[in-house]
């Protein structure tokens, strides 16, 4: 009896588990249908805010020589101050999400000799800081809830170290949603920007020329602009890692699903063997005292 007893503990126990690895199967897939619909509402903006600096680039060409688009090649590689943005989650239990990014932001930093570093999500906090890594910077409130206002916040930090020259160079490391069953950690440089990045396309594929005028002039209209482009391009990292984050969190929540299920038919089949044992060792007890009495 103290083995049915047991079993019967130990089904419960599973039962509780898979209750609560489906609730959060739901739940993640919940915050990743919202995620992508936040992502959606903003992406035309600030596609429209790429095409005008692509636009400005192509017509006032001549006139530009913005400090975002300084590469400052005076400086050595060995020199230069390099500034990792590592996205990571707040918390764990989604497959090898938060390892991935972690081990590609340890590798670029092996990597720089002059590496600053700044956090996103209480995981790459801990990791770090058990690791005697120094962290430069913390945005401790951005990997559960990314909105654009903590992506203006960051943005506005990282572009006043670039501006007085705290650093040569930044980069966001993040984890990239290529496909559901693809998650692919990203270094991806925000500053300098590269005029390469912003090629002109004619709107609807019109070829016709024309004179183009930014008031008060191309090089205040792109002091503006790029600000507002660095906050789409962290505010779509943050998004992606968060949708990668809760998409990881999914399957592994499902193949914990799964694996509770198969746990429970052999719980469920062990115990209906103890069971049935147990009621042929007593009926065999009942007819031996029967017998035992006549």
């Amino acid at each position: 009896m103290a083995g049915i007893k047991e079993i019967r503990t130990h089904i419960k126990s599973v039962e509780q588990t898979l209750k609560i690895t489906n609730a959060m199967y739901l739940i993640s897939s919940s915050n990743l249908r919202k995620a992508r619909r936040q992502l959606t509402d903003v992406e035309p903006y600030f596609r429209k805010i790429h095409t005008t600096i692509a636009d400005i680039l192509h017509h006032s060409a001549t006139e530009i020589n913005h400090p975002y688009f300084d590469h400052r090649t005076h400086i050595p590689a060995g020199e230069r101050k390099v500034g990792y943005i590592v996205i990571t989650g707040d918390k764990g239990l989604a497959g090898a999400y938060n390892h991935n990014v972690l081990k590609l932001a340890e590798a670029k930093l092996r990597e720089t000799p002059n590496a600053a570093l700044f956090v996103v999500g209480q995981v790459g906090r801990v990791y770090f800081t058990q690791r005697n890594i120094p962290i430069d910077g913390e945005f401790l409130y951005t990997a559960q809830n990314p909105n654009l206002k903590r992506a203006r916040d960051m943005t506005d930090s990282m572009l006043h170290l670039f501006r007085h020259n705290q650093l040569d160079e930044v980069h966001v490391i993040y984890t990239d949603m290529v496909s559901s069953f693809r998650l692919e950690p990203k270094d991806e440089m925000l500053l300098p920007l590269d005029p390469a990045a912003f090629p002109y396309e004619e709107e609807n594929g019109s070829t016709y020329n024309r004179d183009v005028v930014y008031l008060p002039g191309p090089r205040r209209v792109m002091e503006r602009l790029v600000p507002g482009y660095l906050r789409g391009m962290l505010f779509g990292a943050m998004v992606e890692s968060y949708c990668s984050e809760q998409n990881a969190r999914m399957t592994a929540m499902k193949s914990s699903s799964d694996n509770a299920r198969t746990m429970l038919q052999q719980l469920n089949l062990t115990y209906n063997r103890a069971r049935q044992a147990a009621i042929t060792q007593e009926i065999t007890e009942v007819v031996g005292g029967a017998q035992a009495a006549r």
